[in-house]
């Protein structure tokens, strides 16, 4: 038995995360693709077939009142909240991550014109991540379009100098999703704030993996996906954070009638719901949404700085074991090395890393491949534990070419 397989058992001893697990449907798989895809929580199928077989097969419309469907997506945000460092009433569930950043990335241009005055009049220009998802770069193309700015891309360690009194808005990730690179939040969001700019991040890569501090740092709207690390299935509903005291003049480019101040008075005029509900749109997608709901029950009791904590030793470990099982130069780490710039997952680069994907699965090892030469693996502290960390790199040092 190596040192490293000793070492695993150890830690995995010493894991105070470690029964949490057992909340999860898992097999023999080490799956480290978390970062896509969250497993799913033994909980959820139960509550599904609730949600089916009772609640709209028995109650019917009744179930928009008697079992809370109406209040499903402000409810799940205060379930949220604490997981990204907010009090509860800023955030609001459903629609998509790309719908939601369209939203908060117009309503803070919108924000920004509204309450500009002199040289804030002439305030321009849209930033976003150049190294960003291709989705929000898409979506920031078109919001600046629809307000007549100017689109200017930045990789996040350039955006303090590129910041000036034209910029209304910017837009950043806050874990590069190729490389698992963190990007620094708080710095980044006091530079846009003494520019007189607002700030919107994407929390994709990051929410449920490591504490985000929304409103410590005086983050201005930020989105989400809950599929991830939150573990709410697929395609399961994102979710918009609107600052409080930025809601009252939040105007959402996509108001509906689940938006308005009197959704069921079926007025031609639009009056905004208070507070986050005015990031509402159409009718929730309650299926998906309370499927959330109950996925977010395995957080109960479980700190997110004992998830940070775990997530670093477990991806410390993992870059340690690849160094021992994997021949020299044969991968190249684009993950950083620092702590403080490193989110929950490695990023591996290879030659014929699809191939490389393709036969760790075949035995057992799920991550996943980014073209053209990127393997990559999610650390889900939940459910991942160091022996899983430990056979995952033996396998890649057996499988390389």
């Amino acid at each position: 038995m190596s040192e490293l397989v000793t070492r695993a058992g150890a830690l995995d001893a010493a894991d105070e995360l470690a029964g949490v697990r057992k909340q999860f449907v898992l097999d023999d798989v080490v799956y480290l693709d978390g970062n896509s895809l969250g497993a799913l929580p033994a909980n959820v199928p139960g509550r599904v077939e609730d949600v089916v077989r009772r609640q709209w097969g028995e109650l019917r419309i009744r179930s928009w009142e008697e079992s809370g469907w109406w209040t499903a997506p402000e409810r799940i945000g205060d379930r949220i909240a604490p997981l990204v460092g907010a009090a509860a009433g800023q955030i609001v569930v459903g629609d998509s991550t790309s719908v939601n950043v369209f939203k908060a990335l117009v309503g803070a241009v919108r924000i920004a014109e509204a309450t500009g005055s002199g040289s804030d009049s002439g305030r321009d220009e849209i930033l976003v991540d150049a190294t960003t998802f291709p989705t929000d770069g898409y979506i920031a193309a078109s919001a600046a379009r629809m307000t007549g700015r100017t689109l200017r891309p930045v990789v996040p360690a350039e955006v303090p100098g590129a910041l000036s009194d034209r910029t209304a808005a910017v837009l950043l990730n806050h874990v590069d999703y190729r490389t698992g690179r963190l990007h620094d939040l708080p710095s980044l969001t006091a530079a846009v704030h003494a520019a007189g700019a607002l700030a919107v991040w994407d929390l994709c890569h990051s929410a449920g993996a490591l504490p985000v501090g929304l409103d410590e740092h005086g983050v201005d709207l930020a989105v989400g996906c809950t599929y991830k690390y939150l573990n709410g299935g697929p395609g399961s509903p994102a979710y918009l954070y609107v600052r409080r005291d930025l809601q009252d003049r939040f105007d959402s480019p996509l108001p509906g009638w689940n938006s308005h101040a009197d959704p069921f008075g079926m007025r031609g005029d639009f009056e905004p719901a208070a507070g986050a509900l005015r990031g509402r749109v159409g009718t929730p997608d309650i299926l998906s949404m309370l499927a959330l709901e109950a996925a977010l029950e395995v957080w109960e009791g479980v700190s997110i700085e004992a998830v940070r904590a775990k997530s670093l030793a477990l991806t410390d470990f993992f870059l340690e074991c690849v160094a021992e099982y994997v021949g020299e130069g044969r991968v190249e780490s684009l993950t950083p090395v620092p702590h403080s710039e490193r989110g929950s997952q490695v990023a591996l680069r290879c030659e014929d890393a699809g191939d490389v994907m393709k036969r760790l699965i075949e035995r057992g090892v799920v991550g996943d491949f980014r073209h053209p030469d990127v393997l990559r693996f999610g650390f889900t502290p939940l459910y991942v534990g160091f022996a899983e960390v430990e056979r995952a790199a033996r396998v890649l040092g057996e499988v390389l070419p």
